[in-house]
């Protein structure tokens, strides 16, 4: 389309405070995003006293909120903030979650287990419609497939992936022709087999020997080359190690890891630092997004870690 840049929409982009920077790299990537601000500050009882600034000026706009949902404590502040933009007469209003935080705790194994993913879908999907129609919802990489149905009619989830920037960061690599992708279960190569066809792949499976979960190679052959473990998110971080160490044993000469979403509770990345007393390093590098803020400052400069940036994804889907 010829005038393509004349119909791109200018949205005003709100955030959490986690998400600052975040924010301000979505914001470099486009004239059209334009960042604007909410205090967010506290009564002296705990409980939010928020305000969101320009809440004159924004009636009639294409509006966004990046959120952060880092931990339950931060959740019910940005809740009150997601749900009321859309009523200011906005023209459009967008939620961009990139990581979906409650998205492993969706099994119910025995009456009374609670699935907190639907839980917090149907919090979600009962945002207030905006004058332009339902609120998009943009999630990156959901933990299970299935967690897309839970969401309702009233809003409308948009499922994006990292994939695309781990392939750009692939092909900048030095022989990058020797390239195998690992995934450590069926389930992280069912959803991500597909994106990533043309490298050949190497399928690791957990196996239960007594207490324990064994990582076992499956299929694909890793001998001579540079693998590069792929799933949606790490938490303590065992599966990846325990799959290294797999296909170390059969002859991977380099081994590194790739995660949309590095959670890693209570500081679990400290394992995967490389450390400067000359033992062999396990992972070449171990590649994350800017999805988990809190982690992205815990890692700077350690290696093996490098941060991806979503901040043009976002930007791009921000236009959708």
């Amino acid at each position: 389309m010829e005038n393509g840049a004349l119909t791109k929409k200018q949205v005003l982009l709100y955030h959490c405070v986690e998400m600052e920077e975040v924010a301000r790299k979505i914001a470099s990537e486009s004239d059209c995003i334009h960042l604007h601000s909410i205090n967010w500050r506290s009564f002296e009882d705990g409980f939010p006293n928020l305000f969101i600034n320009n809440a004159h000026n924004i009636r009639g706009q294409h509006v966004a909120f990046l959120a952060s949902f880092s931990s339950p404590a931060v959740i019910f502040e940005q809740l009150s903030v997601i749900f009321a933009l859309p009523r200011l007469f906005v023209a459009s209003f967008t939620l961009v979650l990139p990581f979906f935080p409650t998205g492993s705790f969706e099994r119910m194994e025995e009456e009374g287990d609670v699935a907190t993913a639907f839980t917090m879908a149907r919090i979600l999907s009962n945002i207030p419609i905006s004058r332009g129609g339902p609120t998009s919802v943009v999630i990156y990489d959901i933990h299970a497939l299935q967690e897309r149905f839970y969401f309702g009619d009233h809003v409308l989830p948009l499922f994006e992936t990292g994939i695309p920037l781990l392939k750009q960061r692939l092909q900048q690599l030095p022989q990058s022709e020797k390239i195998v992708i690992a995934f450590p279960d069926d389930g992280a190569w069912k959803r991500f087999y597909k994106q990533l066809g043309h490298y050949p792949a190497v399928i690791c499976t957990k196996v239960r020997e007594g207490d324990k979960r064994i990582v076992r190679l499956k299929e694909g052959n890793p001998a001579g080359c540079h693998v590069v473990i792929v799933d949606d998110l790490v938490q303590s971080g065992g599966t990846l190690i325990e799959c290294q160490k797999v296909l170390a044993a059969h002859g991977a000469a380099k081994v590194s890891a790739y995660v949309t979403h590095g959670v890693f509770p209570k500081r679990s990345w400290e394992r995967f630092i490389h450390k400067d007393d000359g033992s062999e390093k396990a992972f070449t590098y171990f590649w994350i997004t800017d999805s988990c803020p809190l982690t992205v400052k815990a890692i700077v400069d350690k290696a093996p870690f490098e941060v991806i940036s979503l901040a043009g994804s976002i930007a791009d889907a921000l236009q959708t």
